[in-house]
């Protein structure tokens, strides 16, 4: 039995019951069946279907909002906000998807020669509670329309979540067993990922869980795509737009309550303006508002369980306890963690060498813009960053010189469906989102033609 528990109130909103080995049995073999039809349709068939999940997101943003508010505490806006986006990438892969996956003519001496993409078959998505709507449909959107289907093992707190998504795929007439969610916990991912029925994986969440799913792939030959979250560094030079970036850094830092594998995470500042830049940002954190999620006038829920307020307070304190300082925040209440600001952290500290998931920004000094460079890649992490300057040639050399996925110059780190998203060392590997995304699990196969 799984039960779902609001993290605001400790009310036990939910019981599931879980998928007995027949009940996974008969998913499975759903899957397989749904796999020949849905893939035997055209491209421009499974776009059809795409565009009505759009719709149908849309017209049940609230409901789906509330829904995700209720389970992991994300305030009513960023859930609501969380929905339309993943309404907007329908959009976006039903206006591009053709193109990306169309035959990719070759020069040879062929006849004929070129690369047809097609899909592999089921595909094993585990994914995570913080963002239980985007993460899954980032990687269905596209992996239904290549002519995939999706088995979803969520996370445990939000399987509430992860029925209504296989509910917005049925409302929207896809055929039974095109997209199903498996009401199993961890133990069970082993044995689902070796049947043979099950061609690819695909995970976001923590390292261990990473790298023992990835171990489990390999074993089979199967292909796994990897988001193992990061401790994205935040830079800023002398030159930056201070206001501007104290700004940004804080929407990021503490949006979904500090949740989010690609917030900024490690604010990395040129010595010179450092003190400016940390006033400016105390003066963000102190105009969040926290209180019930459900309420419009709130800016910040609270944390998704107590296991993980406990988690950032041990990181905080053991970062103080090293010589670090804390500037504002700390004070708890369950789940519902004030938002900290640490300030004089180093290499060595948790602050610096761990994912930070929770409410918990730090300030680090740099001697200057090479020393800022060398503690953004003084990290085992390497998923998003973000480089504060106004000098754009600078920046161009800079951002070539920063090891992660992604750098966002003078803006928000985020994922977007127009671009690839993705990280490299501990933050895993593969891509989704953009093109490099729906290619992920797909067969390019090469076709050459002699004359007869």
């Amino acid at each position: 039995m799984f039960s779902s528990v609001n993290p605001y109130t400790q009310e036990k909103l939910k019981t599931y019951r879980a998928d007995s080995q027949t009940i996974v049995e008969r998913k499975l073999k759903q899957a397989d069946r749904a796999f020949a039809d849905w893939s035997a349709l055209s491209i421009s068939e499974r776009i059809g279907y795409i565009r009505k999940v759009g719709e149908y997101l849309i017209a049940n943003k609230q409901r789906y909002g509330e829904l995700m508010t209720a389970e992991m505490g994300k305030t009513l806006k960023e859930a609501i906000a969380e929905v339309e986006k993943c309404a907007v990438t329908c959009t976006f892969y039903a206006d591009h998807a053709e193109a990306f996956l169309a035959d990719q003519l070759i020069e040879s001496d062929a006849k004929t020669s070129f690369v047809t993409y097609q899909p592999l078959g089921a595909v094993l998505a585990i994914m995570p509670w913080n963002f239980p709507f985007w993460q899954v449909m980032r990687f269905a959107i596209p992996g239904l329309i290549a002519g995939n289907v999706g088995l979803l093992k969520h996370a445990s707190n939000v399987f509430g979540c992860a029925l209504a998504i296989e509910e917005i795929f049925q409302k929207s007439g896809l055929p039974e067993g095109v997209f199903q969610a498996l009401l199993v916990d961890s133990s069970a991912v082993e044995g689902i990922l070796k049947d043979k029925r099950v061609k690819a994986v695909t995970l976001t969440g923590s390292g261990p869980a990473g790298a023992s799913v990835a171990s489990i792939a390999g074993s089979q030959i199967k292909k796994s795509v990897l988001e193992l979250g990061g401790s994205d560094a935040l830079i800023v030079l002398a030159d930056a737009n201070l206001q501007k970036a104290a700004e940004v850094a804080v929407k990021s830092r503490m949006q979904n309550a500090g949740q989010s594998c690609i917030a900024a995470k490690r604010f990395i500042v040129e010595k010179s303006v450092k003190k400016q830049f940390t006033e400016l940002v105390l003066q963000q954190i102190q105009q969040i508002k926290q209180g019930d999620p459900m309420d419009v006038a709130t800016t910040m829920g609270p944390m998704a369980r107590i296991s993980l307020a406990d988690d950032i307070e041990r990181q905080c304190r053991e970062s103080v306890s090293k010589g670090a300082k804390l500037l504002s925040g700390g004070q708890r209440e369950g789940c519902n963690v004030a938002p900290m600001l640490l300030d004089k952290v180093k290499p060595g500290m948790a602050a610096f060498d761990e994912e930070t998931f929770g409410p918990l920004a730090v300030i680090i000094e740099a001697k200057d813009e090479a020393d800022a460079i060398r503690l953004a890649n003084q990290s085992d992490f390497g998923l998003g960053s973000a480089l504060w300057t106004q000098d754009l040639e600078k920046a161009d050399r800079l951002v070539r010189q920063i090891q992660a996925g992604s750098v966002f110059v003078n803006g928000l780190m985020r994922s977007d469906a127009r671009v690839p998203f993705g990280g490299i060392k501990t933050s895993g590997f593969g891509r989704e989102l953009s093109e490099l995304g729906i290619k992920e699990f797909v067969n390019a196969k090469t076709v050459w033609v002699e004359k007869a």
